[in-house]
């Protein structure tokens, strides 16, 4: 009877447990939620940060503050998500630096950008774009390859930093054309644009977001943009897509995401909420004032779409050569 006596009361604490995540899940948020930014204050991912923390605080009722985890390649904002134990109530403003290239530049990960996190909610991407110094003749994406081919020397190309999505970007364009083209890397994307404007440099790579004033400014020529649809930012811009090179899609998105092992209940919550604000003409505006594409998406279309960029980033970051330690 003793057994029988012990076997019920673990099941009993069994059931009672999950009763309990299951309302604390259907409860969820409870408290203030924490926005990690893993940049500093003032960039794109900040920004957008701020932006959706006031309807997702409208919500939910809470209080939704946004904290800058700059540092270790974005590594550092990514390690706070997953160290936080305060019921899912930490958050990460997660993009594909952190997620999909910063973990392949160590030789060992410091996580799993698949596994130990929980994709709830896509808010948009900002397309990268190869620019050119005004000199270049080039307007067209077949006329930029054909002038690259009939240097007779490596064409060096800038980024804001080695391991940035810039320096990925145009490593897979180099790759999949064969060119003779050789990376820069800046310490950020000014000293990449006074070089150009300089002229110092003739090549970049980097996000729209970046980029779009100076092109509207005329100092620069956009060549093309990595995104499948044109940008409403410079919408007489083509995409590579229209160029013939679909393989070189390769977008920066914002999302939100949580440790592994979520609720469902609460990512279901998160990812409406989100959802109905990218139904909000004036949060749109705000967006595609940034040069960003909003995108809304189921939480498993959000996953599925992370899970395919890390696996055609993986590669081009280890072929990359780009190191942390």
């Amino acid at each position: 009877m003793k057994i029988l006596a012990t076997a019920l009361q673990a099941l009993l604490a069994v059931l009672l447990g999950s009763v309990a995540v299951q309302t604390a899940a259907q409860e969820w948020p409870s408290r203030p939620i924490k926005l990690v930014v893993p940049f500093p204050p003032g960039g794109a991912s900040d920004i957008v940060a701020r932006l959706i923390a006031i309807p997702l605080g409208e919500k939910f009722k809470q209080t939704v503050l946004v904290d800058n985890r700059p540092g270790g390649g974005t590594t550092i904002g990514a390690k706070a998500v997953l160290s936080a134990n305060d019921g899912f109530h930490t958050l990460f403003v997660s993009n594909s630096a952190p997620i999909s290239i910063a973990p392949f530049l160590f030789d060992a990960p410091p996580y799993d950008p698949v596994k130990d996190f929980t994709h709830a909610a896509m808010i948009g991407t900002v397309p990268n774009a190869f620019f050119v110094a005004s000199t270049v003749p080039a307007t067209t994406m077949p006329e930029f390859i054909t002038w690259i081919k009939a240097q007779n020397k490596m064409v060096p190309f800038g980024s804001g930093g080695g391991g940035s999505i810039g320096h990925i970007v145009g490593d897979m364009f180099k790759s999949e054309l064969k060119l003779n083209m050789e990376h820069i890397a800046y310490k950020g994307s000014a000293p990449m644009f006074q070089d150009m404007l300089g002229g110092h440099l003739s090549v970049g790579v980097n996000t729209l977001t970046e980029v779009a004033e100076l092109a509207k400014q005329g100092k620069l020529r956009v060549i093309a943009l990595t995104s499948p649809a044109r940008s409403k930012t410079l919408p007489n811009i083509p995409t590579i897509v229209e160029a013939g090179y679909p393989k070189l899609v390769a977008e920066n998105f914002v999302g939100i995401s949580g440790p592994a092992g979520m609720p469902a209940a609460a990512v279901a919550k998160l990812n409406a909420a989100v959802n109905e604000a990218l139904r909000d003409p004036k949060f749109i505006a705000r967006l595609e004032d940034l040069a960003f594409i909003p995108k809304p998406m189921t939480a498993a279309e959000f996953a599925g779409f992370v899970q395919k960029q890390v696996s055609e980033f993986q590669p081009a970051v280890k072929a990359s050569g780009a190191k942390l330690n």
